[in-house]
């Protein structure tokens, strides 16, 4: 049987919505939109000719 009063000393509250949105929009992720403009960026720049 569950003793409401030790689970209730164990709980931790979530983070708040507003929390969570500044810890995730806080992180310098590349997704895959990221890549796909950086490759078209390169693709579109003038190549140098290789130096021998």
């Amino acid at each position: 049987m569950l003793n409401y009063e030790e689970e209730l000393k164990k709980f931790k509250p979530c983070l708040d919505v507003d929390e969570v949105e500044d810890a995730i929009y806080s992180r310098d992720l590349t997704d895959v939109i990221d890549i796909l403009k950086e490759m078209q960026r390169s693709k579109s720049e003038p190549q140098e000719p290789a130096k021998e």
